[in-house]
């Protein structure tokens, strides 16, 4: 029989507050944020310690990425729908008639297509999963990451390894 064990971090500092607008069937939400909580479950066998993995370390790596985002616009690089340019200190970013442009330093740009939730958990999922080969996990086989924006509001994104 195959087992495999699951942790999960949530919660308390990890979280972020960034403004965003999300594009759908050929419109876009007006600017407007969240306060995103984020959980973190990795499922593996454990290591010779009997750990899946340090709750720590998961904590610590999901907050870096959380700060990495807290109090930015998150610009989705990707987009089909958004006219985005890079200038030398800002972002110029339209739809239509209209027109956005933000401060360089005020902008976590993301290479995703879409500032969705899930969209989001995906982009976390590949900062954790950087963070786990760098440190050797070879016992995760599983990371799933919900991004909240409401309560009752979670996005999903789950890998297997």
């Amino acid at each position: 029989m195959d087992v495999t064990r699951r942790i999960t971090v949530e919660r308390n500092r990890l979280r972020f507050a960034a403004a965003h607008f999300a594009t759908f069937g050929g419109g876009c939400e007006g600017l407007h944020g969240h306060n995103y909580d984020v959980t973190v479950e990795v499922e593996g066998s454990l290591t010779e310690d009997s750990w899946v993995w340090d709750f720590g370390q998961v904590k610590r790596a999901t907050k870096a990425l959380a700060d990495d985002l807290d109090h930015k616009f998150l610009l989705q690089r990707e987009s089909r729908y958004l006219q985005i340019t890079e200038l030398p200190a800002e972002w110029e970013v339209r739809f239509k008639e209209k027109r956005y442009v933000f401060p360089r330093e005020d902008v976590a740009v993301l290479p995703i297509d879409n500032s969705t939730a899930e969209r989001i958990a995906e982009w976390f999922a590949g900062g954790l999963l950087r963070f786990f080969e760098e440190a050797g996990a070879a016992t995760v086989v599983k990371l799933t990451v919900g991004v909240e924006e409401m309560p009752g509001q979670t996005g999903w994104y789950t890998v297997e390894r």
